[in-house]
């Protein structure tokens, strides 16, 4: 097998993707400098803190929710302790910078929404994720106890779905990419770092492109590129030994066994076949259990990571995995 000849089409462009983290990355340093001098251009709360209806809760709220987590807030005008707990969520909403958005749902306007959630009393506080709800706390909670909830929240956002996807100010993200197309981008600090490891990955030096992605990422641990280049180097690093048929006999003689199937999904997603691959280790993830399905799960996050949060078909499959995981 020659790696050079390796088809990811459809699979990932890094070219793409150093454009959309550079985008990120100064939006984020915006939100950060309005912060501190003040607020005075922060993020506007219509960005991290929204009103959702029945009629706009799938768009607003479980799509929405396939980049981030999605808070919601329960409310009534005639509830007293909302009117104590709306605002400090609203206030941790913009403190948080867009790690989660808040969506506040009136329950008079929405009694079917409050029916589907189960809901007896207010304020009451969920959050949905990848699609999947999951209840937080009921009541004015402490701000402590709030706080810790929404670190665990983000913390198996991330660990259990791979969600890293930060909510950010679309206007202000289209100003901020006008503003650059009038102006010189000074080179960025890995900008030498990331080259050499694309020329790796073209020379078929999937090791150097490793290391060389690693290194950034030991830097600069949010680095876009970096991270979705090093997951496709390791893709190709893996399946560059392979015999393909063998691989796939294997798999389909034994749809039992993990390895088999996670060797399969790899090879899946190197020959472009995105949408098999995700399949295949979510139907894994749904037979097993303990470390196989923990394997089968680490795996398809894996391959997230090569595809991008962006693209659809991870959205779909990020539903699905929440789906057999609860």
């Amino acid at each position: 097998m020659q790696p050079r000849n390796m088809s990811m089409s459809g699979v990932v462009d890094l070219a793409a993707v150093k454009a959309a983290g550079e985008a990120k990355a100064k939006a984020e340093q915006a939100r950060a400098e309005a912060a501190r001098q003040g607020g005075g251009g922060a993020v506007p709360p219509s960005s991290l803190v929204i009103d959702v209806d029945e009629a706009g809760f799938e768009r607003d709220v479980l799509q929405r929710s396939a980049e981030v987590p999605v808070v919601l807030d329960f409310w009534a005008e005639w509830c007293q302790p909302c009117k104590q707990l709306g605002p400090l969520l609203e206030r941790l909403a913009q403190e948080y910078s867009g790690r989660f958005v808040l969506a506040k749902i009136d329950v008079d306007a929405n009694q079917m929404l409050m029916q589907q959630f189960g809901i007896q009393g207010i304020p009451a506080v969920f959050a949905v994720v990848a699609g999947q709800a999951l209840p937080l706390f009921q009541g004015a909670a402490p701000e402590q106890q709030i706080r810790q909830t929404l670190d665990q929240l983000i913390q198996v956002a991330e660990e259990r779905f791979g969600l890293t996807g930060i909510a950010v100010d679309q206007d202000a993200a289209t100003a901020d990419a006008d503003a650059d197309m009038e102006a010189t981008v000074p080179a960025g600090p890995h900008d030498a770092l990331l080259e050499a490891a694309v020329q790796a990955l073209d020379a078929g030096d999937f090791g150097g492109a490793v290391q060389a992605y690693r290194n950034v990422l030991s830097d600069d641990p949010g680095n876009t590129e970096a991270k979705l280049g090093l997951a496709q180097a390791q893709l190709l690093g893996r399946v560059q030994q392979m015999d393909p048929a063998k691989v796939r006999q294997e798999a389909a003689e034994n749809p039992a066994d993990v390895t088999a199937q996670i060797a399969a999904a790899d090879l899946d997603l190197v020959g472009g076949h995105v949408d098999d691959a995700f399949g295949r280790l979510v139907e894994a993830v749904r037979r097993t259990a303990g470390e196989d399905r923990d394997a089968a799960r680490v795996r398809l996050l894996e391959l997230f990571e090569v595809v991008g949060p962006e693209d659809p078909r991870v959205t779909a499959a990020r539903s699905a995995l929440a789906r057999v995981l609860f």
